[in-house]
């Protein structure tokens, strides 16, 4: 077998293979180039989703005629000296201009601010022309054409325009959200214009622009270190939650990451809130050494790799978790938006034709009819027996009893309708309460309490269950023996290659120990964590509470409603229930004046 050298051009075409995976792929690595060569204002325009068209034009430091021969070149770059473990900047590698030359029409026109005149260079699958002067203003503007067209095997496997144009359009949220201070303007034949205006250090201000108006309304800031890693960002109330996980950012010492250890660590940080097949709205902001993070794991750098997973994995849970507890019940505010869009009159055409008998304004009947006003009577018939419990609000008693609903966030109740929901006035408005709900998270959480508080309760098993592991997962299961002796699991080593479960938690009943242990093995070979076990317990808890909790058609006593709103206003995490549902709406005084046309 003989070895030989491959050309430039096939090596430069096997490294975009790597790198670049699609239009999207290249125009995150032009605009990491834009943004490390200091730009405050970005454009980028394209056709064709991005396979016909790909124009980056910026307004950094630019670049001179020698600089841009080196730029095509591949490994030639900027912003890597020596130390591969000390990364500051987006790119380093050298690899993306050289790499999309050799399968594409690329251009780059640029211009430094104290040059006279710009220059111009391209590169036509991998065929360079040389550097020819050119009329620029200051910065750069890359322009791609025709991608892949030098490989049209990777063309066909490229998605539709429209699907190549919105992964383009995700890559340039995400970059608005990391760099608040540059302005994005996103266009082209194949889209609509997105413009993100520079919002400064006013972060909230910018993820609004790109996640909506409600996420600044529901939103908590997050700012915790430790051990020289800080974490800041906003997270979404529970209630606050999407469908999908489109909506969850994460950067790593300002690099837009996909990393599967901080999408864990967020899905466990809002466990038990948030129900089954929702996400929540997150933005997770990393600040870490980079000596301490490998951020070159992935050829498209969308993957990183920490050198202590536990600490930030930890971190992320433990600080989400405070923020949650410190905004206590909070509820997200499109429950009230919603419900205001229910009572907001209908505007389009009644399905049914309009008749005179029909109109409210009709007539009344000639002889020998019915009487209209029998008849309007006969109409509050279905009402005579109220659904609704209400209490009098003017009492003396109540007035000493009873502190005035502006000292209380949840109010003072004053009805209970349907014996299940809990109406409450506030200082500046109304609540209605779903009393099974908040009951049920209430329970919960006082369970899960004495769960944390003290050691579980454990059975013995009359024969200890043997489980066969290879020796690594033995030696960590072991090493974390008294941790799970907390939790009502007893396990000791029984020979090579095999643990012997002495003791399972009570509340469990009878259980699979041994693909609980084989789970927990798993999650400590991968996180060094064992999480599995108080997930158990926790779900358990939770069905307790489900089934233990005030049930919907209870008649409440006065004192006993207001009970349950200033132990809602106690508890974090009181304004869902354990299946995620909000346990309350708020509405203000202003939205109800609206309602009636008052304001």
């Amino acid at each position: 077998m003989t070895i030989r050298q491959l050309s430039e051009t096939l090596i430069n075409q096997i490294a975009a293979g790597e790198v670049i995976e699609r239009p999207a792929s290249a125009a995150k690595e032009l605009i990491e180039n834009a943004l490390d060569a200091g730009a405050t204002r970005i454009e980028i325009a394209t056709a064709g989703g991005g396979k016909t068209l790909l124009r980056i034009t910026d307004n950094g430091s630019g670049m001179a005629p020698a600089d841009l021969e080196l730029a095509i070149r591949r490994h030639c770059t900027s912003k890597l000296d020596k130390d591969l473990a000390d990364i500051r900047t987006l790119g380093f590698r050298g690899e993306a201009l050289p790499s999309i030359g050799s399968v594409a029409k690329l251009s780059l026109l640029s211009r430094t601010a104290d040059a006279g005149e710009g220059a111009e260079i391209s590169v036509t699958g991998g065929k360079v022309v040389p550097v020819r002067p050119a009329a620029a203003n200051r910065g750069t503007v890359v322009e791609v054409r025709d991608l892949f067209f030098a490989t049209p095997a990777r063309l066909k496997f490229l998605k539709s325009e429209k699907a190549e144009a919105s992964a383009i359009s995700d890559v340039v949220r995400r970059m608005a959200i990391a760099f608040p201070h540059v302005r994005f303007v996103l266009s082209g034949s194949d889209r609509t214009t997105l413009e993100f205006p520079a919002t400064g250090t006013d972060r909230l201000a910018r993820i609004a622009q790109v996640l909506g108006r409600d996420f600044r309304d529901n939103a908590i800031e997050i700012d915790a270190s430790r051990e020289g890693v800080r974490l800041t960002g906003f997270a979404g109330v529970p209630t606050f939650n999407r469908g999908n996980s489109l909506n969850q950012f994460a950067f790593v010492n300002g690099r837009p990451v996909q990393d599967k250890l901080v999408w864990s660590a967020l899905r466990a940080a809002y466990a038990e809130t948030i129900p089954h097949g929702r996400y929540p709205v997150a933005v997770l902001a990393i600040d870490i050494d980079p000596a301490l993070v490998d951020v070159n794991v992935h050829p498209a750098k969308s993957d990183v790799r920490f050198r202590d997973p536990g600490l930030v994995r930890g971190l992320i849970i433990g600080a989400i978790r405070e923020a949650l507890a410190r905004e206590g019940d909070r509820a997200a505010t499109t429950g009230a938006s919603g419900l205001m869009r229910a009572f907001r009159p209908e505007t389009s055409q009644p399905s049914t034709p309009w008749t005179p008998s029909a109109s409210p304004y009709r007539p009344f009947e000639t002889a020998g009819s019915p009487s209209p006003l029998r008849e309007r009577q006969a109409g509050f018939a279905e009402f005579t027996t109220p659904s609704a419990r209400s209490e009098p609000m003017f009492t003396p008693s109540a007035m000493r009893e009873e502190e005035p609903p502006q000292r209380h966030p949840l109010g003072a109740a004053r009805a209970q309708l349907h014996e299940n929901y809990i109406v409450a006035q506030t200082e500046d408005g109304l609540v209605i309460v779903d009393q099974h709900a908040a009951h049920e998270r209430l329970v919960f959480e006082a369970m899960r309490n004495a769960l944390h508080s003290r050691s579980v309760p454990a059975q013995v098993l009359l024969i200890p269950e043997i489980v066969d592991l290879p020796e690594d997962d033995c030696d960590r299961l072991v090493s974390h023996a008294e941790e799970f002796a907390k939790l009502g699991l007893g396990i000791e080593r029984f020979g090579p290659g095999a643990v012997a479960v002495r003791e399972t938690p009570a509340m469990l009943g009878e259980m699979d120990a041994s693909g609980l242990i084989r789970q927990l093995a798993d999650e400590l070979a991968e996180w060094d964590t064992a999480s599995g076990l108080k997930a158990k317990l926790e779900y358990l808890a939770a069905t307790m509470a489900c089934h233990g909790s005030v049930r919907s058609g209870r008649r409440m006593r006065p004192e006993e409603m207001n009970a349950l709103l200033r132990q809602m206003e106690a508890t974090p995490g009181s304004g869902q229930c354990n299946h995620g549902r909000p346990t309350y709406i708020e509405l203000k005084l202003s939205d109800i004046e609206r309602l009636f046309g008052r304001s």
